[in-house]
This record gives C-alpha cells, sequence and structure tokens, in this order.
C-alpha cells in the first residue's frame, strides 16, 4: 500500500520549487509513496534548467507525476508578490479539493509568503488555517515532529495557539481550548504513535509558571486547577505546568544522546510536549533540529505536513537550499498516511 501524496510547490518563487526537486531525486523518500507535484510546470522546468549543473541530484519532470497549474503573472526567484500568491495559493485550494475527493491520502506543503497571500487578496494566517477552512474543521492543531540524527529519538512538540499576536495569547488561552487540544494531542500520540499511555509536559506561560502569582495569576487562576482534572480524568501521565525556561532542557539533552526505549516510563523525557504560544514551542524545536523538523497539522480529514522552514526568497534560486526538511516532511506523511489506511 503506497499512499499517495500531494505536494505543492509553495510559493514558486521561494525555494519550494528547488527542493521539491532535490527530495524527489532520492530513492529512499520516493520508493514506499506516490506523489504528484501541484505546482508550475514551467517554473519546475526553468528551476532544473537552472540546477542542473551545479551537481546535487534533482528529479527531472518525467519522474513525478504533474499537476500544472501555471502562474498568471511573471515568477523571478526571490521575488514573491502578488502573482506567486495568488499561484502558491491555487496550488494549496487544488490540492485539498483533490484530496477530499479521494485522490490523494496526504498533502505536503511546501513554504508559502503570508505577505504574498494578502498581496493576492487572500486574507489567512497560513497554511493551516485555510486547510482547515476547506475540510470544514473548527478543532485542529499544528504538530512539530523530528528524527534525533544522533539516537532517532522523536520529540513532538504541540502549539495551543498558533498565528496570532503575543498580546492575545493570554486571552486566547482559555481550559476549554487547552482541552480540545489536549484532545487532539492524545489521539494522535495513541492512533498514529502507538503510544498507549503518553506522557505530556505541559508549558507554563509566564516566567517560572507565575512564581505562585508574583509575576502573573494564570498558572494559579486556571491553568493549574485545570491541569489537576485532566491528571484525574484521563488515562494519561501530566507534568507541568512546566517553567518555560526549563522545559526544554531535558528534550535539548536527549536530542543529542542515546536515549532508551520508550517503554521505559522512568525515563525522565515525556513523549510530547504542549506549548501555549507559537515562539514558546517553535524556538526551541527550531534551535534543535531547524532542517530536521516537520509541521503535521491534526484533526484533519487527511494527513498534511510541511517542511518547517519558510521560502528563503535571499537564496531562492542559487541553488544552495537544503532539501533535508522536505524529504523528512514526504517521509512522515508517507507514514502517518500508511497507517490510517491500515485501519481503514
Amino acid at each position: 500500500m503506497r499512499p499517495s501524496l500531494a505536494i505543492t510547490m509553495g510559493d514558486p518563487a521561494g525555494i519550494g520549487p528547488e527542493v521539491i526537486l532535490k527530495a524527489l531525486a532520492d530513492p529512499r523518500v520516493t520508493d514506499n509513496c506516490q506523489v504528484t507535484v501541484v505546482g508550475s510546470g514551467s517554473v519546475l522546468q526553468e528551476t532544473y534548467n537552472r540546477l542542473a549543473d551545479l551537481g546535487e541530484p534533482l528529479a527531472s519532470l518525467d519522474q513525478f507525476a504533474l499537476l500544472d497549474l501555471p502562474a498568471d503573472g511573471k515568477i523571478t526567484p526571490g521575488l514573491g508578490n502578488a502573482a506567486s500568491g495568488a499561484a502558491s495559493f491555487a496550488y494549496l485550494e487544488t490540492a485539498i479539493a483533490r484530496t477530499l475527493a479521494g485522490q490523494f491520502q496526504a498533502i505536503v506543503t511546501g513554504p508559502i509568503a503570508k505577505s504574498a497571500w494578502k498581496a493576492a487578496g487572500h486574507d489567512y494566517p497560513g497554511q493551516t488555517e485555510l486547510l482547515a477552512d476547506r475540510a470544514g474543521v473548527e478543532n485542529f492543531a499544528m504538530l512539530f515532529v523530528a528524527r534525533s540524527p544522533y539516537n532517532g529519538w522523536t520529540p513532538i512538540v504541540l502549539l495551543a495557539t498558533t498565528h496570532i499576536p503575543l498580546r492575545q495569547v493570554p486571552d486566547a488561552l482559555t481550559p476549554a481550548l487547552l482541552s480540545s487540544k489536549l484532545d487532539l494531542l492524545v489521539d494522535c500520540l495513541c492512533s498514529d504513535f502507538g503510544i498507549d499511555r503518553p506522557r505530556i509536559a505541559i508549558a507554563g506561560l509566564n516566567p517560572h509558571s507565575g512564581e505562585r502569582g508574583q509575576l502573573g495569576r494564570e498558572e494559579q487562576d486556571w491553568l493549574i486547577p485545570w491541569i489537576e482534572r485532566q491528571r484525574q480524568n484521563r488515562q494519561i501521565d501530566i507534568e507541568g505546568p512546566v517553567p518555560p525556561d526549563t522545559l526544554w532542557v531535558k528534550p535539548a539533552q536527549a536530542w543529542y544522546r542515546t536515549v532508551p526505549e520508550k517503554s521505559d516510563r522512568k525515563f525522565s523525557v515525556p513523549d510530547a510536549y504542549l506549548a501555549l504560544y507559537h515562539d514558546q514551542g517553535l524556538i526551541p524545536v527550531k534551535m534543535l533540529a531547524f532542517d530536521r523538523a516537520v509541521n503535521t497539522s491534526i484533526g484533519l480529514p487527511f494527513v498534511r505536513t510541511s517542511p518547517d522552514h519558510g521560502t528563503a526568497f535571499d537564496i531562492a534560486g542559487h541553488g544552495v537550499a537544503n532539501a533535508t526538511n522536505m524529504k523528512a516532511a514526504l517521509q512522515v506523511a508517507t507514514e502517518l498516511a500508511y497507517q490510517k489506511n491500515v485501519k481503514i
């Protein structure tokens, strides 16, 4: 059972076309799945022609299926604009529609520029929100995974809030919101990662988790009571609220050393981490695994993954983009889609 994956090119002026061609040249990525690139064939061909003589393997256009959506306007590497934003939006909309119709089991999204989307008249905070909107889903979340090259350990990080201004985070966080995110996380850990009784560490919001109310009242007023209720009502182990400045110390140590099997419940590193806002979770993830972290959207009726990096307009077209993230995103999508197919 080789899952069918749709790969959206992302912003055609960014590094998406380059990392796709580099990733699809690796048979370890493509042997276990069927891929269709959703994007502009002319941009892919121009990228191939520009980079073919630089020495790094590239997949030619006859090595994969292509759903060709020509961009309406000139696309210049490194220059994101309304034309590139409209193109990347169209790629994703098409992939979503085809996936909901049953053509694909997973979508792997190339990086987009939110500013280019806005220039094209599309006012979405990001791809995750568009995916949820088109799928008719209200309860969804961004979850990040990475595999350590030193020992294979896989940190799993879920964000309670995503693309909102920092000053809005305390108001957005509520017991109901965290309960819905924790539901998604527990279900994902059990069904997709095979962890029957997961250990989850939950971050505090304020420095030192509020220092007993001296540095913020959120922990005392509702976060600690909410965590206590989860401990009593769920078949999971919960740590927290862990002070944000110490939450990531043990994961960083685990990333670089040999880690016991997860079945060893005495081992101090949890199975997953629930961060309360965007940068609280993604700064440590990107410090540890900038070229390996994968963003996966949970709560959708299909698998979606994405490399955890942006369009990198500053290096687009120069042939120096690292495709490790895209390869990891394809491999994770293949694994998750396979698991869902097996259960069906």
